[in-house]
């Protein structure tokens, strides 16, 4: 098994569901395919590189593959932020969208590929990807993996990363059946 550390955000509704609905159906789905799957609290954050845009809403969830590969997963994920509104074609870099997960890490995979970068390449420079990951690595044994995530966190400026849901918020909302989630 793989551990895999995924970063989810929303900023735009989709279908009549809102950025925070959003997330909890990603979670649904993504629960399914993950073995072991946590997510951290909801974040709501100001959006970073074009910030004229509505802020986004941020969370982190972790689980286990099989014999998947980063591109099956990315594939896996692909699918996922279509269902859930996501139209690559008609958005701009960095700007709304309904449903974006990124693969921040695969394991101890390292790799730089045109259409596939393991650790994510920017995740040194968000804390709303760092507060999300860090909360969720908290029941991890990955000690080393934590303390570099908390020294990029502490190194960056105020980025208005506030908690919007807690855990047990977010899960008796969205999982009220399931004892899945960080405590």
């Amino acid at each position: 098994m793989t551990d895999v550390l995924l970063g989810l955000g929303s900023n735009v509704s989709y279908d009549g569901y809102s950025p925070v609905e959003l997330l909890g159906r990603a979670c649904g789905i993504l629960s399914k395919l993950l073995d072991g799957f946590v997510f951290s609290s909801v974040y709501r954050t100001s959006a970073l590189y074009v910030t004229d845009q509505s802020d986004f809403y941020n969370m982190a969830v972790r689980g286990s593959v099989g014999s998947e590969s980063p591109y099956e997963l990315l594939s896996d994920i692909s699918r996922i932020e279509t269902v859930l509104g996501r139209d690559r074609n008609r958005e701009i870099r960095f700007g709304p969208r309904s449903m974006d997960i990124d693969i921040e890490f695969f394991g101890t995979v390292s790799m730089n590929e045109p259409l596939l970068q393991i650790p994510h390449p920017r995740l040194h420079e968000r804390a709303f990807i760092l507060v999300p990951l860090l909360e969720i690595l908290v029941e991890s044994a990955d000690f080393i993996r934590r303390k570099k995530l908390d020294g990029y966190l502490r190194q960056l400026p105020d980025q208005n990363v506030r908690m919007f849901l807690s855990n047990a918020e977010f899960r008796s909302s969205f999982f009220p059946e399931a004892n899945c989630g960080t405590e």
